[in-house]
């Protein structure tokens, strides 16, 4: 009776960082629809009627399906009001969620045509994520990520950007968008700025593409935790020095079975990487496009891998040891997780 009262602990009040949140992919999908019909604009049928989309990234087709669907999502946010809203919700969503920390991540350059440029959008974001923060009590920072898509120049200018604000409520830096895209290497320089300014080198790596990425993610741009990483498990060595070089995974597994990555949630190779001794942090990626927030993630990977409330908990610490969230927020996430799990 002991072990199965301990099985139904509920996740949602399960302290947890959250380290793989896209910005617009962070919406409610009740304010895409309420943001839409304000400004007459036209939604595809896969973002109304038919929401959550059905989803796959199998081939650069797929990818473009999905990236079509963001960035019609983003354009509907289409004044400061709209991306103070999407900033508050999202904490308030990580908040019901359990979340004590979260670390969103946005690429300026997407935003910067209607909200006056990069830097104005920068500013823009810092402020309603203060104000987020101050509102629902939830520690927050932001990750500035380039596009892969993008020329490697525009990526060493949003380094730079991140760099300035380094002390202001920037964390990371990543390289977000197709892993088949572009090549890797070309982006080290981005990353060198990225490091001088002591931010958290993040790129996406080893979703879309396996351990071979992740190499290059590893060799060129100096990754010390990755968006995905979760086919790290199909190379032991590979995942051994993972292991040894402390770089955690951000591992979405409703996202890796929308996206074709894997057949279902039972496929996610969570228990391997855990066996292995890796850091993994659970994120939701875009829950706007799969239909799926954090705690959603830790219920999922239960039900999937028979997981025990200790796994859990132990995922939660985790989140908090891959995070850059401040000290006391840590010590005191973990006194916390304890008690849950008293």
């Amino acid at each position: 009776m002991a072990g199965e009262v301990e099985r139904h602990r509920d996740v949602s009040r399960l302290p947890k960082a959250h380290l793989h949140l896209h910005f617009t992919g962070s919406m409610r999908h009740e304010t895409l629809l309420e943001l839409a019909e304000r400004d007459r604009i036209a939604l595809p049928d896969s973002l109304v009627e038919d929401w959550p989309p059905q989803l796959s990234a199998a081939d650069e087709k797929g990818w473009f399906r999905f990236q079509r669907l963001y960035d019609v999502a983003r354009s509907v946010l289409r004044t400061p009001d709209d991306v103070r809203r999407l900033v508050l919700e999202a904490a308030e969503d990580d908040v019901r969620d359990g979340g004590r920390w979260l670390e969103i991540q946005v690429d300026p350059s997407g935003y910067a045509a209607r909200f006056g440029g990069i830097t104005e959008f920068t500013d823009l974001v810092l402020d309603c994520v203060r104000d987020a923060s101050e509102r629902t009590g939830l520690g927050m920072a932001v990750v500035v990520a380039a596009n892969r898509t993008r020329h490697p120049l525009d990526a060493r200018t949003l380094a730079r950007l991140a760099a300035q604000y380094a002390d202001r409520g920037v964390v990371g830096f990543g390289l977000s968008n197709d892993e088949r895209r572009g090549r890797t290497e070309d982006f080290a320089g981005a990353f060198r700025i990225a490091e001088r300014a002591d931010l958290l080198l993040v790129p996406h790596g080893g979703e879309l593409r396996g351990p071979d990425h992740v190499r290059a993610c590893l060799d060129s741009l100096g990754a010390q935790r990755l968006g995905h990483g979760v086919r790290s498990a199909e190379d032991p060595e590979l995942l051994d020095r993972i292991v040894a070089a402390g770089v955690a995974l951000e591992v979405c597994p409703v996202s890796n079975v929308s996206l074709g990555i894997y057949s279902d949630l039972t496929s996610v190779p969570l228990p391997q990487l855990l066996a292995a001794g890796a850091t993994v942090a659970l994120g939701a990626d875009d829950p706007l496009l799969f239909g799926s927030r954090l705690a959603g993630q830790y219920a999922t990977m239960r039900a999937a891998h028979d997981l025990d409330d200790a796994t859990l908990a132990r995922l939660a610490e985790m989140s908090f040891e891959a995070s850059r969230a401040p000290s006391d927020v840590v010590e005191t996430a973990r006194r916390d997780i304890a008690a849950w799990l008293a």
